[in-house]
């Protein structure tokens, strides 16, 4: 494969707009994240809601762990030493994360994927045996934690409620200052998911040396063996969970979804390898998303607290009321723009803007170390 990965464009591009599915929920909805987490209102919004639930953030982590890997084969290539250089990549990310989560948004993932991809950068080089013990073992203490918690608040007949700790939408700086007082409550799922997402990069990692991405006979097998496990098991298990009520939402969002983000990773690259040479507007679209999938995260939630909150146009207090279509209708506008937006920038640049800045401050050190 040379060249820019057709499918992983595409691939990143899906799982932004599917992220963007389920954060939507939390910016619609008038309480904030605790709305979120009081359960859905009525069998409607469960479905839909189940969709987007997790599983695109899982994709999102996988599509990480290919790209980490594309990248240690391109210094690989180039002789570099490594991880070298990545490591302020990974810093870049974290100072990018924590702007993001105190500025933007509670429930940033950025954060957690610059910690995990220090650990990752170490053992993505090292040979199968190495990177499948530490998978299993992650994946392995991940499911322990998730059937400890499950377990105790089904013992106990609890479930996951909203608190008061909501951000006061009516006042930007009041968020900031929720956000930096309640920095444990909000930052405890990304600490969560340690273990699933960097066993998720690991296994990313691993399907790209497969060749999962190879519009190749043996590319066709690891999708084959991907949609059989991910969607044949995962998503009757994920709609099982769903449905079994708020007190197994840590299962389902946490180990349920991660295995259909799989089959999803396997059904849209077949998908990709199908379609005609030439993408259509659709396909171009998504493409420039996942190109600029940084900037296009971040924009997301930007134009998401611009029109829901309070502060800006206040749309969640005047409509969340319709519930469902509301939410819908938000996620449509938004994709739309998303879409229409990165398609205008990707013709008249190389990379996105929050990409352009990014790679600016990667280069910088370098360039001062070799002027020295």
């Amino acid at each position: 494969m040379s060249g820019r990965i057709t499918a992983l464009d595409v691939l990143r591009g899906v799982a932004i707009l599917g992220t963007l599915g389920t954060n939507v929920w939390i910016f619609t909805d008038p309480r904030g994240p605790a709305g979120f987490l009081d359960g859905a209102d009525g069998i409607g919004e469960l479905l839909l809601r189940t969709v987007s639930n997790g599983k695109f953030l899982g994709l999102l982590s996988i599509m990480f762990g290919i790209g980490l890997a594309v990248q240690h084969r391109s210094a690989v290539r180039r002789g570099e030493r490594w991880p070298g250089w990545y490591l302020w990549r990974s810093a870049l990310l974290l100072l990018e994360g924590a702007l993001h989560y105190v500025l933007v948004f509670e429930f940033d993932v950025l954060m957690s994927y610059a910690a995990v991809s220090v650990l990752v950068a170490f053992l993505v080089g090292r040979g199968d045996r190495v990177v499948r013990g530490w998978t299993v073992a992650l994946v392995a203490l991940h499911s322990a934690v998730i059937g400890l918690l499950t377990a105790a608040m089904l013992s106990a007949g609890a479930s996951l409620t909203g608190t008061e700790t909501s951000p006061d939408t009516a006042s930007w700086p009041a968020q900031v200052q929720t956000r930096l007082e309640f920095w444990g409550l909000y930052r405890a799922e990304a600490v969560l998911v340690l273990p699933l997402t960097a066993a998720l990069f690991l296994a990313g990692a691993r399907l790209f040396r497969a060749g999962a991405l190879e519009d190749t006979a043996r590319g066709l097998r690891v999708r084959r063996r991907l949609m059989l496990w991910g969607l044949g098991v995962g998503v009757p298990l994920n709609l099982a969970t769903a449905l079994a009520g708020n007190g197994w939402f840590l299962v389902d969002r946490y180990l349920s979804a991660p295995l259909v983000a799989f089959g999803l990773l396997g059904l849209i690259t077949a998908l990709v390898h199908r379609m005609r040479a030439e993408a259509g507007v659709l396909r171009r679209g998504v493409t420039a998303v996942g190109r600029s999938a940084l900037s296009c995260y971040v924009a997301q939630n930007l134009l998401a607290s611009v029109l829901c909150y309070q502060w800006g146009l206040g749309l969640a207090d005047r409509f969340g009321h319709l519930g469902v279509w509301f939410t819908a209708a938000v996620w449509l506008v938004i994709s739309a723009l998303l879409l229409a937006g990165a398609s205008w920038w990707m013709r008249r640049f190389p990379r996105g803007p929050l990409e352009a800045l990014w790679q600016w401050a990667y280069r910088a050190p370098r360039r001062a170390t070799a002027s020295v």
